[in-house]
This record gives C-alpha cells, structure tokens and sequence, in this order.
C-alpha cells in the first residue's frame, strides 16, 4: 500500500505542488547506480501550469540543498539531492565522487547563531509565559487577601450606629440637632483577657470629625470621672461599660446583648457629662492596640519634655517587668511601647490627665501613620489588621460609612484639636476623695458639666453652623431679667454667632418666636433654631419696633421659656 515503494519508473511522476506535471517519460542521462539514470537536463516535454507562466512558479534557486544528503555506506546507492536552476524546474544531479557534505567555514556558524536565535525566542517565550503566570497568580493572591480582607472587615464593622453628616449632600431635615453636623465616636480601651479588670475602660476618647470644616478633635474623659450610671448609683466612669455587661450577663447570659448593653451605658454617661450627641462607639484591647502598630511599622513622633515619661510597669501577658523611658526628641513607638507609653500615669505630675495628653498625641500619630502608609488600601496590610483584631476590637460603624470616614480622614491629614480639662490656669476637673478612694470631678462640683459642655461644645463647633456663620439676635419678650443673655450664652455654646442681646420692645409674648431674614440662605442655622425653640419660623417681624440691623435671625423669648429655664 506504500506507494513509495514502488518502481518509479512505472509511474508518472507528478509535481508536488499541485501546479506543475512532470513528463510522462523523462529521458535519463549520467552516470547510473544499479541501472538507474539521473536526469540532469531539462525535460522534453512543456510543463503544465495553472496560467500562462513565462518563468517557473515562484521557485529560482539554483543547487540549494533541499535534503540533507547521508554518508554513502558500502553496498548501497547514494542518495540523491534535489535542485532547481535556471534551465530546469526541478533538477535532479550526481555530485561528482564521493557524497560529502561541502565543508563551509561559515555554516556552522550561522547554524549556531540561528541556534541560538531559536533557544533566545523560546527563552523569551518562557520568560512571558512565567510572567504571565506569576501575575496570576499575583491577581489571585490579591483577590484572595482583598476578599478576606472585606469578609473580616464586615466582621467588625458590623453596622448599628449612624451619622446623618457622612453623606456628600445632607438634608437640613436629617439633622436632629447642634452637634449633628459633626460625626462622634466614644473610643473605648480595655485590658481584654488575661488582664486584671478585663472589661474596664481605662481609656476613653471621644474622637469628633468635621465633615464640612474638615477639621478634627479628640477629648479625653479622665477614667476616675465619678458619675451617676445608667442603672443606679454612682461609680466611676471606667466601671460603667463593665459594670453594665455584667448585669446583663446575669439576665440574659449572651455576651452581644450583654457588650451592646455596656456600651449603651457608657454613651449615655459620656453624653451627659460632655454635652454633644455620640453617633458611633468602638472598643479595642491592649492585644489588638499592640498588633496594630506593629502592623503599620511603629509610630514615630517628637516627644516635647511635658510628654516624656519613664516607670516601671508589668506586662501581664509576659509576667516579666517592663521599663519604660521615654525622653524628650524624636523616638520610635513598636507596639509593646506604645501600649505602655500609652498607659503609664503613676509617675507624671498630673496623673490621668498627663496620660489623657499622652494618649491623644499617640493617637494623632498612629492616624497620621496608617493615613501615609495607605494602610486602607493594601489588602495585605488590611489583612494583617483584621488578623490581628479578631475578636479584639467591636464597633457599631457600617464597613460603608468607615470607608466614608477614612475618605474624610485623608483630607483632615494632622489637623487634630485637643481637649485638657484640667488645663493650668483654669481647671474644669480636678480630683477629689469619695467613700475613701481618689475620684475625678469637676471644679464646679459633682454632677455640675457645664462648664465642661460649654468648653466641649466651643471646640467642637457643629460644622454646618460654622460654615453658614448667621448672626442671630437674642431679644428677651418676658418680665424676667437676664432670661435672654442666660439663652444667648447657651447658643453660644452650641456654636452661634449670636450678636445683640437685649430686650424686645414689649414683654408680652407667650410663645418664643424666630424669624428668618437670610431669605432661605441659611437653612441648616434655620433648622436647628426650630427643632431647639420648638416652633416654625417666620419671615417678617411681629414688632416693626424691632431694628434687626444685620442679623439674619431675630429670637424674641416668650414665657414659655421661663418654664423651662
């Protein structure tokens, strides 16, 4: 069934390429091996082609090569080589004595060099495919960390709370009141398993972000704060979160409802005491504080000498003791420092409220860490984190609105404002004995904030209220003396830019009335001045008497406030 195997002179023999056909009968001419002539001329016959070709197809090369002869062994006939030349389309020659290959100097270099080309192309081509295949796996190691990342974020940013002021564009209607304008959130640090008093909060900040300002704050709530709790009797602020988990421990036995009990009463306690509205709280442990910077690098930050520190403390976690020395200059925080720097009070001069200025500055640091590093934005590093909180850290804050917080976060940058009560000079705190252990109250005494809120509210000035900046005009419209500078220095610590404060030309108004004379161009100042007095307000003044001169709201007091004041 080998055709090839056949006599070729039986058969006709016909070109390969479809296009030309040889001569039914070539003539041989040469020398012959075992009967068989060569041809060595052209054929007798016309070649046949598609189309009137004047000279062969395409095909001019005169004695190339076109098989690779082999070494003639005894007895058998020598192989034959292929040529096509000028005078023939295919010639078929002898070469002359021996069958040897032609001995070119040159060859075996350019066989080398082509060689060498061909192992460079597939060396290319490896280096691409590897390539290819190592961003793949890249792609895929990113995906896994960024989809690991977002399935442990959505584990502590479980969701709960709520700030109307996050959103890009806020209705005037969505904010309840002064201080919605800001976003809140109650830090709270705990010693976290393994320590002594686990579940008390040693460390409580109120960290309050100015969406519109783009400005920030942190105030300091001194741990030894004695207060009124929630569930009856006084205590002092740092028991309250444990304490109340602790009942709820005993009622419900579920460690969620019992945490989320906790922290309703501490907001609420540290609500009373500074006087604005916290819209988000979170907690985290001495374990997951201390992987946080070791995760970011370490802190670094200058120390001023009313910062520098240096006692002996124990790690409960190592049992070994630890001593802290931290002197004036730039210094370097790892974790297990920083945790220490951070707690350390027995040695300064002020106790707790040196430690309070000791932990914001940290805090501003380590923002200002993770907001360079794009800690946010490396999934590698957000893996690292969430590992390292586990179940160390809680937070009411959706993953939505953190995303939104650190976007706010990037603008605001270092511009961070602190809060000391017990600055020289003018202490709003200061401490005290009570039932035979030291507490913390204010100046004023027990139970009394004001002061307090008045401060907190001036530093942390709603931000739509600064941004609008409407001159309002207090007028007292009752018989009661000084009712109308007692309200004006209460807007004052809310955050208004109150202007006049005297009295209406009659005293004779039952109901508190506000008038708006921007003209619609003051809606949030509006809004919060109707949900505080209660009623809607008006465009045109009751009194013609009135001289508003360029204030854009006029409040005349009625006796309705009298009740109330």
């Amino acid at each position: 069934m080998n055709n090839f195997r056949r006599d070729e002179r039986r058969k006709p023999r016909r070109a390969m390429d479809g296009i030309l056909n040889a001569p039914s009968r070539p003539q041989l001419t040469g020398r012959s091996f075992g009967g068989r002539g060569v041809r060595t001329d052209s054929f007798h016959t016309t070649p046949r082609t598609i189309g009137d070709f004047s000279r062969p197809a395409g095909y001019h090369v005169a004695n190339s090569v076109l098989s690779t002869p082999r070494r003639n062994q005894p007895g058998t006939p020598p192989q034959r080589s292929h040529a096509i030349n000028e005078d023939s389309l295919l010639h078929m020659s002898l070469p002359p004595g021996k069958l040897q290959l032609r001995k070119d100097k040159k060859a075996p270099k350019r066989r080398g060099f082509l060689r060498h080309a061909r192992d460079w192309r597939r060396l290319r081509k490896r280096v691409v495919r590897g390539g290819l295949v190592f961003a793949l796996l890249l792609l895929l190691a990113g995906g896994y960390l960024g989809m690991k990342g977002y399935f442990k974020l959505h584990k502590v940013f479980k969701g709960g709370g709520s700030a109307a002021s996050l959103a890009a564009h806020v209705s005037p209607s969505l904010l309840k009141g002064e201080g919605d304008g800001r976003v809140n959130i109650l830090l709270l640090g705990r010693g976290g398993d393994g320590h002594d008093g686990a579940d008390l909060t040693d460390t409580m900040l109120l960290a309050s972000i100015d969406p519109v300002g783009k400005k920030a704050a942190l105030v300091s709530v001194p741990r030894d704060l004695w207060v009124t709790a929630p569930y009856g009797g006084n205590t002092k602020v740092n028991a309250v979160f444990a304490e109340a988990k602790a009942r709820a421990m005993y009622k419900t036995n579920d460690i969620k409802q019992a945490e989320a009990a906790g922290f309703q009463a501490a907001q609420q306690v540290v609500q009373s005491v500074l006087g604005v509205p916290i819209h988000y709280y979170g907690i985290i442990d001495f374990t997951a504080f201390q992987s946080a910077v070791d995760t970011v690098g370490g802190v670094d930050f200058n120390v001023t000498p009313d910062l520098a520190v240096s006692e002996h403390m124990f790690n409960e976690q190592t049992r070994k003791n630890y001593y802290l020395n931290v002197t004036p200059g730039m210094q370097h925080f790892n974790g297990e420092r920083a945790l220490f720097y951070t707690r350390s009070r027995h040695t300064s001069a002020r106790g707790d409220f040196d430690r309070a200025e000791r932990q914001r500055v940290f805090i501003e640091a380590l923002v200002q860490k993770i907001a360079s590093a794009q800690t946010y934005t490396n999934p590698v590093k957000v893996s690292q984190l969430m590992d390292a909180f586990g179940n160390h850290i809680a937070t009411d804050i959706s993953l939505n609105d953190a995303m939104r917080l650190m976007t706010i976060g990037k603008s605001i940058g270092g511009n961070f404002d602190s809060v000391d009560f017990a600055q020289a000079g003018s202490p709003l705190m200061t401490t005290s004995m009570i039932s035979g252990q030291s507490v913390v109250i204010p100046t004023a005494g027990a139970g009394n904030y004001t002061a307090i809120q008045t401060l907190v509210r001036s530093k942390l000035r709603d931000g739509y209220l600064a941004s609008e900046n409407a001159s309002v005009t207090v007028l007292n419209g009752t018989a009661k003396a000084g009712l109308a500078a007692q309200k004006a220095d209460q807007l004052k610590s809310y955050g208004y830019n109150v202007g006049t404060v005297d009295g209406a030309p009659t005293q004779t108004y039952e109901k508190t009335v506000v008038v708006d004379l921007s003209n619609g161009k003051d809606p949030y100042t509006k809004n919060y001045l109707e949900k505080r007095f209660g009623v809607k307000a008006a465009t045109k003044l009751p009194d013609q008497a009135i001289q508003p001169g360029d204030a854009k709201f006029v409040i005349i007091l009625g006796q309705n406030e009298t009740i109330n004041s």
